[in-house]
């Protein structure tokens, strides 16, 4: 089913989903499926308790420690989103989603140096997982350290030429090693794929050329 026609039916699906896990109270599938259209629909809630039934069903299910993790992020409950990735950690046969979302929630609580570590192990365990190299550029701006910041947004650019956060955060990379002309570059590219560059930053790179 498409995203569009699932959006346009998510109450019949709930619905659905709701009776597959009556008719199959112990079904971890039937209950993960019906937590993630949960989350769709803006039901946080229910997508909790969903995921928590589907580790009651199956405490080394690193999928539902994952999504649970997820959920919690968007509700803003940061301290649940990381103990839930942290268990991810423990069961997943490739840690680098768990690793990826733990420096996400590191960067929202402004630890700029755990994030780096956690993306660093993300792309230890998938090299071309482009959104932990494009999320540890940006770590690695925050913290200074442009030289890293390059060669990670270079490589997040390699991966997924398309994504436009890609483009923004080479364009950021170039600035601060003083390369305005391919910092512009980049800005353009990152433009014309539809990111919302900030205009300051343009105005500063603008002002060096």
């Amino acid at each position: 089913m498409s995203d569009q026609k699932l959006t346009e039916n998510l109450p019949k699906v709930i619905e659905e989903m709701k009776q597959k896990c009556r008719e199959n109270p112990d079904s971890i599938m039937a209950h993960h499926h019906l937590a993630l259209v949960y989350r769709k629909s803006g039901r946080h809630n229910d997508a909790i308790k969903e995921l928590k039934r589907c580790i009651e069903i199956d405490d080394q299910s690193a999928e539902a420690y994952i999504n649970l993790g997820a959920v919690y992020f968007e509700l803003g409950q940061m301290d649940e989103a990381l103990n839930a990735n942290k268990m991810a950690l423990l069961y997943a046969p490739n840690p680098a989603q768990a690793h990826t979302n733990i420096g996400l929630i590191m960067q929202q609580k402004g630890e700029q140096e755990k994030a780096v570590d956690a993306y660093t192990k993300a792309t230890h365990h998938d090299p071309k997982l482009a959104f932990a190299w494009i999320n540890l550029a940006s770590a690695l701006i925050m913290a200074g350290d442009f030289d890293k910041a390059l060669v990670a947004a270079k490589k997040g650019v390699e991966l997924d030429p398309d994504y436009p956060m890609a483009h923004n955060n080479l364009a950021v990379a170039h600035f601060y090693k003083q390369d305005f002309k391919a910092a512009k570059a980049s800005i353009n590219e990152a433009v014309n794929q539809g990111y919302p560059v900030d205009p300051n930053f343009i105005a500063l790179v603008d002002k060096e050329l």
